[in-house]
């Protein structure tokens, strides 16, 4: 069996300038901010992000990252909307596509099943379709009713943080919600997956353990060990979101180079160095648990 294992920075190396690139995860929830951070390092520019977004999206927009955006929402959960989006949002400066959350995961599910479109009730009689003149109404074949198309998205590339995976990209994610994330992988080119545990193949032969891998290893292009990868995210059942934490991000964008004051101390440094200065590991396990 093939090893997929690589580092953070193999795995954003495959990202080219002008990619279609997902995000799994859901707000503050399970974000590969490892990943995301190895982006911010990299030259990489010109990206069009796609994510039920949180922080990942606003350090990607304050690192003038994203030339277009496909989003449901943007938000840290317990601060409504994230900081630095909004600024870049409100600047103009983003080619966006806003739709609804159902609509998004319809996106992801017909380029999962590698047809164009998927028809739907969603949206009808909403600013959504206002907005994204680009999205079509059909004639139905069965009834004298027109339905919302709602258009593949296709990505090049698709990051996602899981609980556990082994070399080969089986992956499990053992908390309360996948989200979207097993479409975003499905829809993609290439999906790259950061994981807290890596385990031995021998794991998933218990069934109970299997029952929580939602893709083929197939789908899997490579897997990157990074123990709170998802952090300041959540990763349930392992750890929850810091509050403390994306409180000190947000003020950051209220401050005069505060994004690159943020930057210098979370984003450019390695690893290790980023969580000796979120308070190591231990304090990361033990951060309480979103409440749903």
């Amino acid at each position: 069996m093939a090893n997929k294992q690589m580092s953070a920075a193999e795995a954003v190396a495959h990202i080219k300038d002008g990619m279609i690139v997902g995000i799994g995860g859901w707000g503050p929830r399970r974000k590969p901010m490892a990943l995301v951070r190895e982006m911010l390092r990299s030259p990489v520019k010109d990206l069009t992000v796609v994510a039920y977004g949180g922080a990942e999206v606003g350090m990607l927009c304050a690192a003038g990252k994203v030339k277009k955006l496909i989003f449901a929402f943007v938000t840290l959960d317990f601060i409504p909307l994230e900081p630095y989006f909004r600024q870049a949002r409100q600047s103009g400066k983003l080619d966006v596509m806003e739709i609804d959350e159902g609509m998004m995961l319809l996106g992801l599910r017909a380029a999962a099943m590698r047809v164009p479109f998927i028809p739907s009730r969603i949206g009808l009689g909403t600013d959504v379709l206002l907005r994204n003149p680009g999205i079509k109404l059909v004639d139905s074949p069965y009834d004298d009713r027109q339905w919302v198309a709602m258009p593949a998205l296709p990505l090049d590339v698709a990051l996602v943080h899981v609980d556990r995976a082994d070399a080969r990209g089986v992956c499990q994610i053992n908390g309360p919600d996948i989200y979207m994330d097993e479409m975003f992988v499905r829809a993609a080119k290439q999906s790259f997956v950061s994981c807290d545990e890596l385990v031995d193949s021998s794991f998933f032969n218990d069934s109970d353990e299997s029952r929580q891998v939602f893709w083929e290893r197939a789908h899997t292009s490579g897997v990157v060990h990074v123990p709170a990868g998802a952090h300041p995210s959540s990763c349930a059942p392992m750890y929850g979101f810091d509050v403390k934490h994306f409180k000190e991000y947000t003020a950051s964008a209220k401050e005069e180079g505060g994004w690159q004051k943020y930057a210098d101390r979370y984003v450019n440094c390695t690893h290790a160095e980023y969580l000796e200065r979120v308070g190591g590991l231990d304090a990361v396990h033990k951060l309480p648990l979103p409440v749903f």
